[in-house]
This record gives C-alpha cells, structure tokens and sequence, in this order.
C-alpha cells in the first residue's frame, strides 16, 4: 500500500499505470483492480493511512496469530489430524483448491449436465427407482495391505523431515476384482443370475446398470450380452467418477478396510 500511495500521488499515474506497476512490483500478491482503483481515489482525497479501516465481525483474514497457533496446537497433539479436524477443534472454515482428474471442455461439461438432469427427472417422475440401479467397476487389491495414501498425510514442522513412509515393493501379488452390487444387495453374469433368483417374476425387467463410460464397459460383447438380458445402460458423462457410486464410495471404503491375506481366496471373501 506504500508504493500505492506514492504512485498515486504521481498526477501522471492514472489507476491502470498505478495496477500494472504494482503487478509487475508484486507479481501475484498484487492488488485487484477494484482495490486499486478504489485505495487510489481515497488517498488523492488526502487520506494518509494505509490501514483497514476498524470493522466488526469476523476479521478479513482468518490467518491471525490466535489463529495460528490454535492449529499448531490441535497438529502438535496429533500430526495425523485433518482438514476436518481442525476445522472441528478451531471453528475455522477451508476453502482452496481440488486436484480433478480430467479438465472437461466446454462440449463435455455441457454432455455431463444433460445426462445428469434427464437421470435426475427420470427418478423425479417416478420411472426410476434407486433400488433398480445396478453400479461398479473393476480394481486392482492387494494382498499386503499397507495404509491409504491419504491416511499416511502427516503434517510438519517447517525445517523437519517427512515421516517415513512404506512403500509396495515392485511385483507385489495382487488380484483384479469386478465389483457389481446393487443398493440393497451384492462380475456381471453372476449379478443377472443373482438377481433372477431374487426376482422370479421380474427377473432383469425395469433393471438399470451405472458404470462410467471405461473402454471395457462399452465393448460390444458388453453392450450386446446387457441388451440381451433387457438391462438398461444408465448414460454416464465421460471423465465423471463422482456419479456412479462405486467409483467415489465403495472401492475407498473396501480398501480401507482390509487386512492381509495370505492367498486369493482369503482375499475374495474379505472383498465379498
């Protein structure tokens, strides 16, 4: 706000000159435009004080010295904390960034809405029902069961060195499982089978299948023995894994709770 100040006072600084040299001074701790324009108008008005005004309610900025050291009290009692948990111990909102795994264009955000709301309506109706919907998705499980990636987060002092950290040795064994379940029930052949057995009278009929849009799912063995059966494809947008519920509940919560097992039976009922 200094350099501010001194630019404003310049008669030949106009408040695009006044932003564009503190971007280039600042780079990305730069004031906005706004800011500027509006911190420009009130010191060529005589104002001298660069300060915030005094305001009630909550401060603009959450990164206070109480602040700070409440949350360096909740990790010093446990370094495993998360988000949440300091959000519980302190009161304090989080608001940042999200890594996604693919950036949709325009063209596929706009697919990805479509489909969502004529699913949506289609339950709003009365068409579909829940308990029709067929999900999954394959994964690959391990045998040796070491923690989820985001259990072993820890935080660290500044200076300190990470935690150490057990990693998979290269050809670990593992198994490659097709998950299918249903929401009040549990390899898509013996999925049908199962679901005959259940339902004598209906069978497949009114039965939906949601799965994301991965090259197996779509091969035409697939498509032709789905068909066949009368299931019905539920349309999935691509590059969606937090629509189908297997893709962004199940396959976590499987993996989180498993031990180790020493041969692929053990492991197959574990799943199971």
């Amino acid at each position: 706000m200094a350099h501010l100040a001194g630019l404003a006072n310049r008669k030949s600084c106009n408040d695009p000159t006044i932003h564009e040299e503190l971007a280039t001074v600042l780079g990305p701790k730069a004031p906005s435009y706004p800011t500027v324009v509006e911190w420009a108008k009130r010191l060529r008005e005589g104002r001298e004080d660069v300060n915030d005004d005094p305001r009630s309610g909550r401060p603009v900025s959450v990164l206070t010295d109480e602040n700070i050291e409440l949350v360096r009290q909740v990790i010093n009692n446990d370094p495993h904390s998360t988000y949440d948990d300091i959000i519980a111990e302190t009161s304090l909102s989080r608001i940042t960034s999200r890594w996604i795994p693919h950036q949709l264009n325009d063209e596929q955000k706009q697919e990805r809405v479509r489909l969502c709301r004529e699913n949506l309506a289609k339950f709003r109706d009365g068409s579909w029902r829940l308990c029709d919907i067929i999900t999954g998705d394959e994964t690959w499980i391990y045998h040796r069961q070491i923690h989820h990636k985001s259990t072993k987060r820890t935080w660290i002092g500044e200076g300190e060195s990470p935690r150490t950290i057990v990693h998979r040795r290269k050809f670990e064994r593992k198994n490659l499982f097709s998950i299918f379940f249903k929401s009040n029930e549990n390899r898509l052949k013996l999925v049908v089978k199962e679901i005959r057995k259940q339902r004598k009278s209906n069978g497949t009929k009114g039965i939906k299948l949601l799965h994301d849009n991965a090259s197996p799912h779509r091969h035409s063995d697939v498509i032709n023995y789905l068909t066949e059966e009368g299931i019905n494809i539920i349309p999935h947008p691509p590059y969606s894994p937090d629509l189908a519920l297997y893709d962004y509940w199940l396959n976590d919560y499987i993996k989180q709770n498993l031990t180790e097992k020493p041969d692929e039976k053990s492991l197959a009922r574990a799943v199971s």
